[in-house]
């Protein structure tokens, strides 16, 4: 099959079968934290307390990880539809080397820097003492978080999404099993505590890219790791940032945002610190499968921008913005009915669970407006306007809830942090509306040679997952 039933085949059969696989991708990649945060619960609420604490740090090194490996499959994708497989070697290569060089950094980093970064938003000595033991376990498998997601996005890249889900479930499985198992130190195994369930999630990361390599160098395929291409050259990687920082921003403001708020809520108490946690974990899965959505839209509405598709961009854009907006709804209605029994989940404290439930009524307001600043800024990436797109997430993650948070904490506690959520989701949209228009106002070049060529080297590597 060509790639032409990117603009022939009907559009919402179409994005349901490019969104499947990224949706199931997601899901096994979120439910790490989530067991994690599960079984930490039953520790202490000081262990949970200090996950919540560690997390925006874990999370940086997810994106630092994920936003680089995008930029090796935009690469890679790139060159192979091409035909230049030289060129795709070595960006293969030298995005390998450049990944183990970051998880290197990022080890020694994030290990040294966590007393002083717990200290910024607590002065309980037993969370930050739970907080550095976790962390010192969980950072110490770092490269092979970054090197685990430079595979997945390279596998990615020739269509073989077969294997990286095999390689992520089995990765949560054992994380799933080992949990409890180390944790609370189950048959011939001792009882770790906190870095029981950092440990777990280690050995899951570690089989995960075991698995990688072994089909890898059994069933070879069409990108290979070659030692000629190992020193760097200038070009490729200034390709390979281009591509990956701006994804990696994008990825790692949520973290930015989670550390600015845990500094305003310190003033007020650790367990609206501990409720932003949970709220977080819980978040992913409801925004989990709109995203999923989004990430199969971006080379449908690209490829057919470019073609010159116009009313097809746009129906495109208005049934992905239904979709996760019927997504969203279901979300809210799901915060608005049982917030205490999902609080529930990770804290038996009373006092915290009512604190959670009222966070997760006001919050949940916004969740359906958040449809539209979620769909544009994928739209905007799959035109390939890397800029609008990353306006849209600082309005959403820095420049409008921050202050917003701030300054109606001071009028009406840790509540006016979680009015700011819906308050900045419903000014988000806006600009996110205005932002999109304009972006798309400008007619599309005629795609002819050496466009078509890029626009078929950037739709090749996702169009392979629904064939």
């Amino acid at each position: 099959m060509n790639d032409t039933f990117m603009k022939e085949k009907p559009v919402l059969p179409l994005i349901l079968s490019m969104s499947l696989p990224m949706v199931l991708s997601m899901l096994v990649n979120s439910l790490y934290n989530i067991v994690d945060s599960f079984f930490v619960a039953q520790i202490s609420e000081e262990a949970m307390t200090a996950l919540s604490l560690v997390y925006p740090v874990q999370n940086f090194i997810n994106a630092a990880g994920i936003g680089f490996g995008v930029g090796i499959n935009a690469v890679i994708a790139f060159y192979l539809g091409a035909g230049d497989h030289e060129k795709t070697d070595q960006a293969a290569t030298q995005g390998l080397v450049l990944a183990v060089i970051h998880g290197v950094v990022m080890t020694v980093c994030c290990i040294a820097i966590m007393p002083v970064f717990l200290r910024m938003f607590t002065s309980s000595e037993a969370v930050i003492e739970l907080g550095v033991r976790y962390s010192i376990v969980a950072f110490a498998f770092t490269l092979i978080v970054t090197v685990s997601m430079a595979f997945e996005k390279l596998f990615q890249a020739v269509g073989n999404m077969k294997t990286t889900m095999i390689s992520l479930m089995c990765g949560c499985i054992t994380n799933i099993v080992l949990d409890p198992v180390l944790i609370f130190g189950y048959g011939p195994f001792p009882e770790m505590g906190i870095e029981g369930a950092a440990l777990a999630t280690g050995i899951g990361q570690a089989l995960t890219l075991a698995i990688y390599l072994v089909v890898y160098l059994l069933r070879p395929i069409r990108v290979h790791i070659r030692r000629q291409y190992i020193l760097p050259s200038k070009k490729m990687v200034i390709k390979l940032y281009s591509i990956g920082i701006p994804a990696t921003l994008n990825l790692a403001l949520p973290s930015l945002l989670i550390s600015a708020l845990n500094g305003i809520l310190a003033a007020y108490s650790e367990v609206y610190i501990l409720v932003l946690g949970i709220y977080y974990k819980l978040q992913t899965f409801i925004y989990l499968p709109a995203n999923g959505i989004v990430q199969g839209m971006r080379p449908l509405i690209g490829y057919n921008y470019g073609a010159g598709e116009h009313k097809r961009v746009s129906q495109i854009y208005q049934i992905v913005l239904c979709m996760s907006g019927i997504i969203m709804v279901l979300g809210t209605a799901i915060c608005l009915l049982i917030p205490g029994q999902l609080i529930g989940l990770f804290t038996h404290t009373e006092a915290t669970i009512r604190a959670g439930e009222t966070a997760l009524r006001i919050i949940g307001a916004g969740f359906i407006v958040s449809a539209v600043s979620v769909t544009s800024s994928g739209a905007l990436e799959g035109l390939g306007k890397g800029t609008p797109s990353l306006l849209i997430s600082l309005c959403r993650y820095v420049v409008v809830i921050i202050p917003t948070a701030f300054l109606l904490s001071r009028l009406f506690g840790a509540v006016g942090v979680w009015n700011a959520f819906w308050i900045t989701e419903v000014i988000t949209a806006i600009i996110s509306i205005c932002v999109y228009r304009k972006a798309i106002a400008r007619p599309a070049e005629p795609v002819n040679g050496q466009d078509e060529q890029r626009i078929r080297a950037a739709v090749d590597s996702p169009a392979r997952l629904c064939r």
